[in-house]
């Protein structure tokens, strides 16, 4: 097995293709860095960039037989990166024009009629069980900060914890939970809680 440290791309690329776990993880070491650099430029957001250049190396993995350039690896990326960013974008004013649309009529509608109150307790309850499936400290960190209103700071001071662990449970909480609730009931939690 040659050291793939010293191939080129496209000799990488074509023991990629051949499913060679050493050649993915040359490339994953050689371009995740930029490619995450690159996203960040443009969404500003850590966790996203983050995100979307997981999938796009888990992509590359998936598509590894029938979809990549027999040459220009670093081209091929740049533009998977720019097409995803583009993708997202596009999810996220679709939400936006939703939210709008939900808020819009939330506030035209102002009776709710029972079943939607029914609905609505469901719902809570719904939230109120997944946040207690966390895990025991991220949950306790996480009901400080919406149930209490607590700043992290005064979290990290109650708790005797770093601001920065108090940080990433939430962040860590509010990403489990947006899996679990889905779009609809995550952007309800973050209004209602």
């Amino acid at each position: 097995m040659p050291d793939c440290k010293a191939l080129p791309d496209d000799e990488l690329v074509q023991l990629l293709k051949e499913s060679n776990h050493t050649a993915y993880t040359e490339i994953y070491k050689r371009y995740f860095y930029l490619m995450y650099v690159h996203a960040y430029k443009k969404m500003r957001n850590e966790d996203q960039a983050k995100d979307l250049i997981q999938d796009l190396f888990a992509t590359l993995w998936f598509r590894r037989v029938d979809d990549l350039p027999k040459s220009n690896l670093a081209g091929y990326l740049y533009t998977a990166v720019r097409n995803k960013i583009f993708n997202l974008f596009a999810h996220q004013q679709v939400q936006s024009r939703y939210i709008a649309s939900l808020e819009n009529y939330l506030s035209t509608h102002a009776s709710v009629p029972t079943d939607h109150l029914v609905r609505e307790n469901d719902l809570k309850a719904f939230i109120e069980k997944e946040i207690q499936a966390l895990p025991a400290k991220m949950r306790q960190i996480f009901e400080m900060s919406r149930k209490e209103n607590l700043s992290h700071k005064e979290i990290a001071e109650r708790l005797d914890v770093s601001e920065n662990n108090v940080s990433k449970q939430v962040n860590n909480a509010l990403r489990i939970l947006r899996t679990k609730l889905g779009v609809v009931m995550y952007i309800y939690f973050l209004f209602k809680l």
